[in-house]
């Protein structure tokens, strides 16, 4: 698949058939993962693969827990109506795991240390293209709390749970979103 045509086809997929994804199909994602650029090549991801039942009901409960504590807390109508049973049905779900300890020099500068979580961000879209040039749906899930969901996994403290991949084959066809022109948010320095 083109590169481009991955890129604009891509769609958050919320609804997966139960058909499992087999292990090289798997190998294949996590691979184009992990060739993500970030700081001074740290590569500062580990990636967790969730697909038993009893993992995937954890996940699924700390984040309806933090989808309620939204709605709470904001107000926001739409969270009401969003529902997270996509945890529990997908396929695989890879958790990606950033250590802050592997970012650039940004960890001396007054912002801290962002630089670990923007190439897991870049880790977390190459699995996500790689998924739909392989045929697969994905989304990008961070509804939940980074200490407790780490909690729930059993990750290192030390070390921060970024985002939730959720993959598998969708079950009918993902709905287009539209975008704004890149021209409407580009601006040129000469």
């Amino acid at each position: 698949m083109d590169l481009f045509a991955a890129i604009k086809d891509r769609r958050s997929c919320r609804s997966f058939l139960s058909d499992p994804i087999d292990e090289a199909t798997l190998e294949k994602i996590i691979e184009a993962a992990t060739w993500a650029p970030s700081p001074m090549n740290a590569q500062p991801w580990e990636f967790i693969v969730v697909t038993s039942p009893e993992g995937k009901e954890k996940i699924y409960a700390e984040g309806e827990r933090c989808r309620q504590w939204a709605l709470e807390t904001s107000g926001w109508k739409w969270l009401d109506k969003y529902r997270v049973e996509f945890l529990k049905t997908a396929p695989v779900l890879v958790v990606v795991v950033g250590d802050p300890k592997k970012t650039g020099v940004d960890q001396f500068l007054e912002d801290g240390s962002a630089g670990y979580q923007y190439a897991c961000a870049a880790a977390a879209q190459n699995m996500m293209l790689a998924a739909q040039a392989l045929g697969l749906g994905s989304l990008w899930f961070t509804l939940f709390d980074r200490k407790k969901m780490g909690e729930v996994l059993g990750s290192n403290p030390e070390k921060k749970v970024l985002s939730i991949i959720c993959l598998g084959k969708p079950s009918g066809a993902v709905a287009p979103v539209g975008r704004k022109p890149a021209a409407e948010r580009t601006t040129f320095l000469k």
